[in-house]
This record gives structure tokens, sequence and C-alpha cells, in this order.
């Protein structure tokens, strides 16, 4: 099947919204609500970088789109449309395509997302996948990592280190668990505590390649220290500091990470994802933690980096 017609048959159909201008023009077209500001993300998935080839095709479609909408999570927007470019090699053959097409069919209805638009190459040595998110949020309110002030608290949603757990699972060096295989293929990305989070948050990011390193670099963002209690990191299953330590290196949670003033009420923000408060923000630079004996040295690697 040659582009055109992938085109046609696959992502054609998935395209239903006006803006897509059925993919027949050269761009999408679309009217955002009245009084918005625009919020504009792209991130990209490289075969054997970011996901296995033995992956499924239908989670790499779902974890392409979920990574770029946890960035608009990250910022307290609202997803309206995306833009794909798929630069795909001879191993994505025409049952892989159809595959994708079906999982990215599954993700776009699951979170509410159009397809606008983008395009494909082949040819490539290995595939390199890249989405553009657009969303929007009230004009001046979407957040930053640069907000957070001395005294705030330091919170994260959901569990963390279970994606790295899941890639172990994935590479075969670890017990097969479906949910924590889940969480590496099938991210969830927190949008409605995003958008719960304007006007509350001093500070949000999401945290995709490592919670240490992505601590460090909202301290460095908003020019504070961040002190993290080991102990406090919500986790799947019991674990020692060593083990904690290793998952807070891990990436691909795409949980959020957020400040925000003593005395706040964040029982009830996340809904159905739970928030534990792991730490405070205080005078100085980077990040530090500490484990049930006190202050811990930093580990020589914190996170993921390319």
């Amino acid at each position: 099947m040659g582009e055109r017609d992938f085109i046609a048959a696959r992502l054609a159909p998935l395209a239903t919204t006006a803006a897509a201008r059925g993919l027949s023009d050269d761009a999408a077209v679309w009217s955002p609500p009245l009084g918005r500001d625009l919020v504009f993300t792209h991130d990209v998935l490289a075969c054997g970088v970011h996901y296995l080839p033995s992956d499924p095709p239908s989670d790499i479609a779902w974890k392409l789109l979920a990574v770029n909408l946890s960035d608009l999570a990250a910022m307290g927007a609202r997803p309206s449309g995306v833009l794909m470019g798929l630069g795909l090699s001879i191993a994505e053959d025409d049952i892989w395509r159809a595959a994708f097409a079906d999982g990215l069919g599954r993700a776009l209805r699951h979170f509410g997302v159009a397809l606008w638009g983008g395009d494909t190459v082949t040819g490539l040595a290995q595939a390199v996948l890249g989405l553009t998110a657009i969303g929007h949020v009230a004009p001046g309110k979407a957040l930053s990592r640069n907000g957070a002030q001395v005294g705030d608290g330091v919170w994260v949603s959901g569990t963390i280190g279970d994606a790295g757990l899941g890639l172990a699972i994935a590479r075969g060096k670890a017990t097969p668990d479906q949910r924590l295989l889940n969480r590496f293929r099938r991210p969830q990305p927190r949008l409605l505590l995003g958008q719960a989070l304007v006007g509350t948050a001093t500070a949000c990011m999401d945290i995709s390649d490592g919670l240490l390193i992505d601590a460090d670099r909202l301290a460095q963002a908003s020019g504070v220290g961040i002190e993290i209690d080991l102990m406090a990191i919500p986790a799947t299953a019991a674990a020692s500091d060593a083990e904690r330590l290793v998952r807070a290196t891990a990436g691909d949670d795409y949980e959020l990470l957020f400040t925000a003033p003593p005395g706040v009420d964040l029982a009830a923000i996340g809904g159905n994802t739970p928030v534990t408060r792991i730490g405070t923000v205080q005078a100085g630079a980077g990040v530090q933690i500490r484990g049930e004996q006190g202050a811990l040295p930093l580990p020589e690697r914190l996170g993921w980096e390319h």
C-alpha cells in the first residue's frame, strides 16, 4: 500500500472534523474558542529509543498521542487536535500500518482529540514518529515550570517507576505483569488533573525522563531548591531506598510533578487520580533527597538524557 492509499484508507477515516478538511488540502484550518490562549507541543518517538520494535503497533500509536497530550496536561490545557508525521522503514508493512491506524483511532476517541493532518514518508533505516498536539487554556492561565516558591509543597500524581518496571517486562527481564507493561506502552496523560491545577499549582511539568531529573529541571526553571522525601514517593509496591532511587530515575511515567502553596487542600483535586506530597520547595538550587536515615547523595544519573 502506497502513501496515498494508506492515507485514504487508514488515516482519512480518522480525520472527521471540519478542521481536517478531509485531508484534501495542504493544511488544517481550525477556529479556536474565542478568548483562549493556544498551546502547542511536539514530541518524537524513535524505534529502539522510545519504544521496542516488538511493541504492538496499536500501543505505539497510543503512546505517540499520549506523550504529547501529557505535555498539554502539564500546561493545564484542553487538547483539540493533532498533526502527525510518520517516518517509516520497510519493517512497518501494511499489517503494521493497519494495526497502528486502528490503535490511533482508539486513542483519539478515548482522549476526545481530532486528527487534523500531517505527512508520511517511507524508506528510513528505523521508524521515527512525530506528533504535534494543539490545545487551549484561559488567557494567561497556562501552567509553567518557573513559578515554584520557597515553602511550597512538591506533589506528584499516580505512582512513580511503574513504566521502568514495565520496560523491564517488555525486554523479558522481569516477571510479566500486564498492568505494569501497560504503564510503559500505554501511558495515561493526566489531562483532567492538569486542568484542575490551573489557578492552584505554582509550577507544573510532566515526568517524562524520571522524577529526579525533572524535579531538578523544575527547580532550575524556578530558581529554587527542591527537597524530596524518598519514602514519600508513591510506588506500586514497598521498596528499599535503593529501589526507590532506581524508580525515581526511570522515565516514561507521564505523571504530573507540581508545586502548590502550603495549606492548599489537594485531597480531591485529582479526582480519580491520586496526588501525593513528596517534598518541599526551599531556598537554594537543584534537587536534594532524603531517606529513612536522613540526607542521601544524589545518584550519578538523575534520569534519562538523550
